[in-house]
C-alpha cells in the first residue's frame, strides 16, 4: 500500500468541490422553489430571482465561473439598505414581504461571491430562512414534499461541506494522521502478514457511504418530526399569523360588497372549506352556507351596519344560536320572534381554509355552534362572528334545523310590513323602469309571498347566467342588467330581486355565502371552492320570519373526467394535512387516543369472540362425533381403519412406488440394463451378507470377489460380477438377462463349513 492510495488526491478534492457546489445550488433552488410555490411572492421577484438562479445553474453545468468582485459585494449590500427602506415604506408596505426581498437579494449576492467558508454557511442559512418564510405563507400539503426534499439536499450539502472542509484545511490532527498512515504503509511493506490495508478506507468509499446514509437520516428526521407532531398538539394558531397573507376571497364576505365582486371570486377554483355532514355518505344535500346579510344599498354597493351582540357560551363551551337568529334591528335577542316551521336537523363539521375572515359559514337556521372559540358574537342580520383574537376560524361544528316552508301559512301573512323594518325597505334613486317592471310582473299575485315567488321565477327564466363581467361598472348597474345585458351572475340576480321586493313594500336583504360544493366520496366531505360563492335573497313575512329565495338560474354542471377524480384524491390528501397536521390540537389528540383505545379494545374483543366461537364449534363437532360413534360403532371403526390404512399408504407411497419399480426392473432387465444390473448387484451383496460375507464400502467388486475364500462361491460371484459390469457399464442386454439365473446359483450354493459363520472380511 502506497501513500498515494491513502492521502486524498487532488482530483478527488476537485470532485468533492464540484459536488458540493452543485448540492449548495440545489439547496438554494429548493428553498426558493418552496417559497415561490406559496404564491406569496410577486411576479417580478419570481422572474428576477428565477433568472439569476437559472444563470447560476448554467454556470455549473458548463463549468464556467463568474463571481462578483468583493468591492462590488460591499457596495451592493450597503445600497440595498436604502432600497429595503423604500420597499418597506412605499412598495411592499409589509414587514414580511420586504424582509423576504432582502433575504433574496442577500442570497443572490452571496451565490455569486462565494469565497470563504462563512459564505457557504450564510447561504445555507438563507435557504432555510426561505423555507421558514414559506411555512408562514402557506398551510398547503405541498409544503411537506418540498420540506422533505429540502432536508435531503441539506443533509447531502452539509456532508459534502464537512468533507470539503477536511480536505481543504488540514489540521494538526490530520497531519499526525498522515504520519501514522505513512508508518503503517512502511510496516505493511516490511511485514505484509501483520498489516491490514483495509482498515483505512479510501475517501471515495467514505464519501459514498456518507451520501448513501443521507436518505436514511432524512427518513429518521421526518419520523421523529411526525412523532413530535402527534405527541405535542398545537396550542395556538396565532404564531406569526399577523405576517401571513390574506386571501382575496375574504373581501367578498365583509360588511361592504360591491356589485361584481362575487363574480370575480367565482372565477377562482381555490378551495375555501370542507364540510362533512353527519350520516351523509352519498352527497345528498345541496345547501346554502350562510355568511353575511347585507341590508343597505346605494345603487352600487351593499353594506351592513348591524350592531353585534356577544354570546355567552354554555357550560360545554358551545354557543346556542336558535333564540337569537331571527332578530330584527333595534331589538335585543329575546327569542320572541316567530320563525318558520321546524324541519329536519343536521349536524356538520367545517374545516376552514385560512381566508382571513372572522365569519362562520353555517347552514340556514343554525341552532348551535361548537369550537375552540372563547368570544363569539351575532348581529341582527343573523351573521355569526369570531371575535376571539387568539383563535382564528379553522375548525368548528354546528347544528342547523333546515326550514320547512309552509306555503299556505306564508300566503296568509299580512301584506303590510311590521314596525322596525324600515332599513329593509330603503331604496336609493334608481331607474323608474325597475319599479314598473316589478309591478308588471307581480300584477296577478294576491299575496306578498306569491309576489316573491313570481319575481324569483321570472328572473331565473328570463335572464341568463354568466361570469363575463363588464370592464367598467355602469352608472346604474341594475338597470343595465335588467334592460340591456340581461345576463349576469348571482349578485345581479339577488340584488335585482331584493330591490324589486322593496319597491313592492316587502322587506328584503341579500345574503352572501356559498352554495353546494363538490362531494368527495373518498373523505365524505363537500369541497367548497371560491367558484361556489353565491348570493341570494331573504324576504321577511310576519309570523314566519325570514324566508330564502334564489332567483339565480342554475349554471351548467362541469364535465367530470379522470383529472377531476385525481383532484379529489389530491384534495383528500390536502384535507388530511389540514385536519391532522395544521389543525392538530388537544381535541384531535384526545380523539386519536380514544380511537386507538377503542380499536384496540375492539381488536381484543373480536379476537376473544373468535376464540370462543372456534371453541364452541370444536365442542359441537366433538359432541356430534361422540353421538355418531355411539350409535354406529362398526361404521366408525371401519372408517378409522380405512383412514389409518390410507394414511399409512400415503406416508409410504414413495417407498412403495420405488419397491414396485425395482421389482419390475429385476423381472425385466432388458428394459433398463444399467438400472437392473445395479439392483441385482445390491441384492446379491445383501444375500452374501446374510451368508456371512460382508462387503465394505471401500472394496471394489473385484476386491470383494478376491476376499471370498470359498472357491465354489467365489467362482459364482466372479461370474455374476462379470455379467454385472458388462450390463452396468456396457449396457449389455444379454448379460443383464443372465443376472437372475446367476443370482439363483449363488443362492443355492452350500457353505463350505457346516453351519458356522464365516469370518468377516477385514474392513
Amino acid at each position: 500500500m502506497t501513500e498515494a492510495s491513502i492521502i486524498p488526491s487532488r482530483s478527488m478534492a476537485k470532485a468533492i468541490e464540484r459536488h458540493f457546489n452543485i448540492a449548495l445550488y440545489l439547496l438554494v433552488l429548493t428553498g426558493f422553489g418552496t417559497l415561490a410555490s406559496t404564491g406569496g411572492l410577486d411576479l417580478p421577484t419570481v422572474l428576477l430571482v428565477g433568472s439569476a438562479l437559472a444563470f447560476r445553474g448554467f454556470q455549473l453545468l458548463t463549468r464556467r465561473d463568474f463571481s462578483l468582485p468583493e468591492p462590488w459585494t460591499n457596495v451592493l449590500t450597503l445600497a440595498y439598505v436604502f432600497l429595503y427602506l423604500a420597499d418597506y415604506l412605499f412598495i411592499s408596505r409589509t414587514f414580511l414581504r420586504s424582509t423576504v426581498h432582502l433575504a433574496l437579494f442577500a442570497m443572490l449576492v452571496r451565490l455569486f461571491s462565494l469565497r470563504r467558508t462563512r459564505d457557504h454557511y450564510m447561504l445555507a442559512a438563507l435557504s432555510f430562512g426561505m423555507v421558514l418564510a414559506a411555512a408562514v405563507l402557506t398551510v398547503g400539503s405541498v409544503f411537506l414534499f418540498s420540506f422533505a426534499w429540502f432536508l435531503l439536499v441539506a443533509v447531502v450539502t452539509f456532508v459534502l461541506m464537512e468533507m470539503r472542509h477536511s480536505l481543504a484545511e488540514p489540521t494538526h490532527a490530520n497531519a499526525m494522521f498522515k504520519t501514522d498512515v505513512r508508518r503503517a504503509a512502511v510496516r505493511s511493506l516490511v511485514s505484509p502478514e501483520t498489516s491490514s490495508p483495509s482498515i483505512i478506507p479510501s475517501n471515495q468509499r467514505m464519501a459514498n457511504a456518507l451520501l448513501a446514509i443521507a436518505p436514511a437520516l432524512v427518513l429518521m428526521i421526518l419520523a421523529g418530526t411526525f412523532l413530535i407532531f402527534f405527541l405535542l398538539p398545537r396550542v395556538s394558531s396565532r404564531y406569526m399569523s399577523a405576517y401571513s397573507s390574506v386571501s382575496d376571497v375574504s373581501t367578498g364576505f365583509s360588511d361592504r360588497v360591491q356589485l361584481g365582486r362575487i363574480g370575480q371570486i367565482q372565477q377562482s377554483s381555490a378551495v375555501v372549506m370542507h364540510i362533512e355532514i353527519e350520516n351523509d355518505l352519498q352527497g345528498a344535500y345541496d345547501l346554502k352556507w350562510r355568511g353575511v346579510a347585507l341590508s343597505s344599498f346605494n345603487g352600487r354597493v351593499w353594506t351592513n351596519s348591524y350592531e353585534q351582540t356577544q354570546l355567552r357560551p354554555a357550560i360545554d363551551g358551545s354557543y346556542w344560536l336558535a333564540p337569537q337568529f331571527n332578530g330584527m334591528p333595534g331589538r335585543r335577542f329575546d327569542g320572541r320572534v316567530a320563525s318558520a316551521p321546524a324541519g329536519r336537523s343536521i349536524r356538520y363539521r367545517v374545516l376552514m381554509e385560512p381566508l382571513g375572515t372572522n365569519v362562520f359559514f353555517l347552514a340556514e337556521k343554525p341552532q348551535r355552534l361548537t369550537g375552540n372559540y372563547r368570544q363569539v358574537s351575532i348581529d341582527s342580520g343573523g351573521a355569526i362572528y369570531d371575535i376571539d383574537v387568539d383563535h382564528s376560524i379553522s375548525r368548528y361544528e354546528a347544528e342547523s334545523e333546515l326550514p320547512a316552508i309552509d306555503s299556505d301559512e306564508l300566503r296568509l301573512a299580512p301584506n303590510l310590513p311590521p314596525s322596525g323594518m324600515d332599513p329593509y325597505l330603503q331604496l336609493p334613486p334608481l331607474d323608474n323602469r325597475i319599479d314598473r317592471l316589478a309591478e308588471e310582473i307581480t300584477a296577478s299575485a294576491p299575496s306578498n309571498y306569491d309576489k316573491a315567488v313570481v319575481l324569483e321565477r321570472y328572473l331565473s327564466t328570463h335572464f341568463g347566467y354568466t361570469l363575463e363581467l363588464p370592464r367598467t361598472l355602469p352608472q346604474n348597474p341594475l338597470a343595465d342588467f335588467l334592460f340591456v345585458r340581461k345576463r349576469g351572475h348571482c349578485e345581479y340576480f339577488a340584488s335585482s330581486m331584493a330591490v324589486m321586493l322593496r319597491s313592492l313594500h316587502i322587506p328584503s336583504r341579500i345574503v352572501t355565502g356559498f352554495r353546494g360544493g363538490e362531494f368527495n366520496d373518498l373523505t365524505g366531505q363537500y369541497v367548497i371552492r371560491a367558484s361556489d360563492a353565491h348570493s341570494w335573497v331573504e324576504a321577511y313575512f310576519p309570523g314566519s320570519g325570514w324566508i330564502s329565495f334564489d332567483p339565480t338560474p342554475p349554471a351548467s354542471i362541469p364535465l367530470r373526467n379522470g383529472w377531476s377524480r385525481l383532484q379529489l384524491y389530491i384534495d383528500a390528501a390536502a384535507s388530511f394535512w389540514r385536519e391532522w397536521i395544521i389543525n392538530y390540537d388537544a381535541g384531535h389528540q384526545r380523539a386519536l387516543s380514544q380511537d386507538a383505545a377503542a380499536n384496540s379494545r375492539h381488536f381484543f374483543e373480536d379476537a376473544r369472540n373468535w376464540v370462543e366461537a372456534q371453541h364452541q364449534a370444536l365442542l359441537q363437532s366433538a359432541r356430534r362425533a361422540h353421538r355418531h360413534f355411539t350409535h354406529f360403532p362398526l361404521r366408525w371403526l371401519g372408517g378409522c381403519i380405512a383412514f389409518a390404512a390410507a394414511l399409512l399408504i400415503l406416508v409410504n407411497l414413495r417407498r412403495l412406488v420405488s419397491t414396485l419399480r425395482a421389482r419390475a426392473l429385476r423381472a425385466h432387465p432388458e428394459r433398463a440394463p444399467r438400472q437392473a444390473a445395479a439392483l441385482w448387484y445390491d441384492r446379491m451383496v445383501g444375500r452374501l451378507a446374510r451368508m456371512g460375507w460382508h462387503k465394505s464400502p471401500s472394496q471394489t467388486p473385484h476386491d470383494f470377489v478376491a476376499a471370498i475364500q470359498e472357491a465354489t462361491l467365489q467362482k459364482k460371484v466372479a461370474s455374476f460380477t462379470r455379467a454385472y459390469e458388462s450390463a452396468r457399464f456396457g449396457q449389455s442386454v444379454d448379460d443383464a438377462q443372465c443376472l437372475p439365473d446367476l443370482f439363483d446359483d449363488i443362492t443355492l450354493a452350500e457353505p463350505a463349513s457346516s453351519g458356522k459363520m464365516r469370518n468377516r472380511i477385514a474392513r
